[in-house]
């Protein structure tokens, strides 16, 4: 069930606000459970036992844990919960690397369909590391085991943040589970933060896929520059305004049940260098990524090469989570590299030259390797790439202007607009007249009328499914 569907926006969702607070406060975690359930179960169906199974390990974990076995209780969890991830997500990938790897020496294997089949629920990638940075909390002490079993299933399984994150620590929202308050003032945010959330998606990210597709589908030696680094800004803006989009929904969905769930994005396109780009970008996985692998690994040593081989495998590992798939291994890789190249004095070399330079130069490395994270293989993806800086083959201006509408053109500049903090500063700059002028309800009609357009586009049938799904 998609946020962005008629069925979430018009039924699930009006019927469990509405339940969830005509209920007496003992019952409102298990009315979340129940529905955050059934959400699950809309799409995944029998899928929610693996998801039930984690959220009971993890439990139980946290118990062994906290009655003195604190190595046991944290080697079940990390255990169970990296081998249902290297099982459902990665099994395929790495059997037929190692099967390839064989053939060159004869050896063949009759198994290959069965990791080929093997489905990938949703929101794995999530759940899983939402229930480690539990028992490693639990383990370091940071938090209290959690001895209520419907409170913890409730954290697991909050539907807002299922899928597709933001990755909620169970310390981020440890008191609002049983002592959370809800107010009109932060309903009302959470309403806004949807809509926003929700035009990200249905408007900008699902008009603009259709221009991406068109491009990527290109064979290489039928696209020009012109078309390629149109394929790449173009890819730039989906894939932001599609991911943060869902982020803004799930923050606001939230703020509706008395949730305040960490940002995961802080516009990411004003970064003046990679480092800075991943404090911005899809926060809450690289702030997992840096607390729980990357500062208790690499503190370990002085060394600065130890540190930066660290600083490897932590990209290593984030390109991995992105995808069982080459592609993103050399995404992250590539991300990594150029943090140490700025480590080195990169940025500093650049400053020197003049200030605009790290933006610059911040920008066409991340929009440079999208092709990485966008094509379907590292062959393709390097062709692209390359293609980009050929400037020879003519543009095919009938191809362009087909998929290069009026109405995605807008939705361009609209999205390379408010790559910038335009909304808050405009909100900042009005904040002191909206009671003389009124100017909040001008704010709700707006609002209003956004939603309006959403669910125009939505009944058009202008779908897309959310690009994190797939991790």
């Amino acid at each position: 069930m998609l946020f962005s569907s008629p069925i979430f926006l018009f039924v699930f969702l009006p019927l469990c606000l509405f339940v969830y607070y005509l209920s007496p406060k003992k019952f409102k975690n298990f009315i979340l459970l129940f529905f955050s359930l059934s959400f699950y179960t809309w799409g995944e169906q029998e899928l929610v036992a693996l998801i039930l199974i984690s959220a009971i390990i993890d439990y139980s974990c946290g118990i062994i844990i906290s009655k003195g076995l604190r190595k046991l209780g944290l080697t079940l969890s990390i255990v169970f919960n990296l081998s249902i991830l290297f099982y459902f997500k990665y099994s395929n990938f790495v059997y037929t690397n190692l099967t390839s790897l064989f053939e060159i020496y004869d050896v063949t294997s009759k198994n290959a369909q069965y990791f080929s089949s093997i489905i990938l629920p949703i929101g794995i990638s999530f759940y899983t590391f939402q229930t480690m940075s539990y028992t490693i909390d639990v383990y370091k002490g940071n938090v209290k085991a959690n001895k209520n079993f419907i409170d913890f299933v409730t954290y697991v399984t909050l539907f807002p943040q299922l899928i597709a994150g933001p990755i909620v620590r169970y310390s981020q929202i440890e008191k609002e589970l049983n002592h959370r308050k809800t107010s009109i003032n932060q309903f009302s945010e959470g309403i806004e933060r949807f809509i926003i959330g929700l035009a990200k998606k249905v408007i900008i990210a699902n008009n603009t896929a259709f221009l991406v597709d068109g491009i990527f589908s290109l064979p290489v030696s039928e696209m020009s520059s012109l078309l390629g680094w149109i394929g790449v800004f173009a890819f730039g803006v989906q894939i932001y305004y599609d991911f943060s989009g869902y982020s803004d929904m799930a923050i606001g969905l939230g703020k509706m049940f008395g949730f305040n769930f960490p940002e995961n994005f802080k516009y990411p396109y004003t970064a003046q260098s990679i480092q800075e780009f991943w404090k911005r970008w899809h926060i809450t996985l690289s702030t997992w990524f840096r607390d729980y692998i990357y500062i208790p690994l690499g503190l370990k040593s002085s060394s600065k090469s130890y540190r930066m081989l660290i600083l490897m495998f932590v990209f290593f590992l984030t390109g991995f989570w992105h995808g069982a798939n080459w592609n993103f291994i050399v995404w992250g890789l590539i991300h990594g590299l150029f943090i140490i190249f700025e480590r080195f004095g990169l940025i500093k070399a650049l400053k020197r030259v003049h200030i605009s330079l790290t933006h610059v130069y911040a920008m066409f490395v991340i929009f440079v390797t999208f092709p990485f994270f966008r094509c379907s293989s590292i062959t393709e993806a390097f062709k692209y790439i390359m293609n980009l800086f050929t400037f020879s083959t003519p543009t095919n201006f009938d191809y362009l202007n087909f998929y290069l509408s009026k109405e995605i053109i807008v939705c361009l500049l609209i999205g390379f607009i408010f790559f910038f903090p335009v909304y808050h500063k405009i909100g900042s700059y009005l904040k002191p007249f909206n009671n003389q002028y009124k100017l909040s309800y001008f704010k709700i009609i707006g609002l209003f009328s956004i939603y309006i357009l959403c669910f125009i586009y939505i009944s058009k049938g202008n779908y897309s499914p959310f690009i994190y799904f797939n991790f």
